[in-house]
């Protein structure tokens, strides 16, 4: 009888082992854009939390906000904050916790041409309403004096999937544009006239280096990784800025300072001589509670992780790091995650 006793208290804590490691195998969806850093830093926490782990599928901003909305995944991830629509129809209540900022830069592919080259938002917005067809566009060459660009078409690529980095790219444009705000307009996933889609800032990188002649947007990271020539944009001071960790940085000093309580808020066209005006925040969109204790307990632990640990990674990977008072924020909300 005693063999018995024992054997059924063992064979329980067995059950209740194979249930919390079970708990603990989280899935996540969502944006390329910041697909890089969270798979070395789901991978890192992995290594040093033993019986947690974190699956992350790059399928874009759109896909990942259905995902989550539908309670398919632990956790969803976004680089174009859900609209109020969205957020009332998703099935359960979503926090946005903003994680790293990033720039989404206009790469490009000249045959014979090393030289970075700028563009004005205005001028990107009317390549893709087809008013600039060619490289030699009058328009092209006032702003890049002494290049010899060549009169050869321009092929537009763009995202085909529903895309955070469509977003941040779109309501820039938006904003330059009053014809692109009310042809194309902004959002995730949206008509463009023409041009070549492709799914991914990995698609689209690969397209662009793939072929000659072609025009589109990544983010910055996409472009380094992949040593893809892009371009210096205009910004709201008029200078011709490059992204970088810094000029990121300087788009969302102002915006840390006015971040609402939600944190969906764009920095695109953002103020400041360095702004580099296609910036954004990226958010990971968690449940708030989460169906799972034991899977909410180890979002709440990522997430203290991440301001602790993940933060001081992301320069070296392109993306900025959230502004000081931006991580004092988020550290509060976290502590609704369980």
């Amino acid at each position: 009888m005693k063999t018995k006793i024992l054997s059924l208290v063992t064979m329980t804590a067995m059950a209740a082992t194979v249930a919390t490691a079970a708990a603990q195998h989280l899935t996540g969806a969502g944006g390329t854009f910041p697909n890089p850093i969270y798979q070395r830093w789901f991978t890192e926490y992995s290594a040093s939390h033993p019986g947690v782990q974190i699956n992350y599928q790059s399928v874009g901003s759109g896909a990942g906000i259905r995902q989550i909305s539908q309670g398919i995944v632990d956790f969803g991830a976004s680089d174009g904050p859900m609209t109020d629509k969205q957020l009332a129809d998703s099935k359960q209540k979503l926090l946005h916790i903003p994680t790293v900022l990033g720039g989404v830069v206009p790469a490009y592919n000249l045959p014979g041409i090393n030289a970075e080259l700028k563009f004005s938002g205005d001028v990107i917005a009317d390549i893709y309403l087809g008013k600039i067809t060619k490289w030699n566009d009058p328009r092209l060459a006032k702003d890049n004096p002494g290049v010899n660009l060549p009169s050869h078409s321009i092929l537009p690529v763009y995202r085909s999937d529903g895309s955070g980095t469509n977003y941040i790219f779109t309501d820039y444009l938006s904003k330059m544009s009053p014809t692109f705000k009310q042809k194309i307009g902004s959002a995730t996933s949206v008509e463009w006239p023409l041009g070549v889609g492709q799914k991914g800032n990995e698609g689209v990188s690969g397209m662009i280096r793939n072929s000659p002649y072609s025009f589109g947007y990544v983010e910055l990271i996409y472009a380094v990784q992949n040593k893809m020539l892009f371009g210096l944009v205009k910004n709201s001071a008029g200078n011709w800025i490059k992204a970088s960790t810094e000029t990121v940085s300087a788009a969302a000093a102002g915006a840390a300072k006015n971040m609402p309580a939600d944190y969906r808020v764009s920095i695109t066209n953002a103020p400041g001589a360095n702004s580099f005006p296609i910036s954004s925040f990226t958010w990971l969109l968690i449940p708030e509670p989460s169906k799972d204790a034991a899977k909410g307990k180890v979002l709440h632990d990522f997430l203290e992780w991440m301001l602790d640990h993940g933060e001081a990674e992301a320069a070296s990977m392109t993306y900025a790091p959230l502004p000081a008072p931006v991580v004092a924020r988020v550290r509060k909300t976290i502590a609704q995650v369980h």
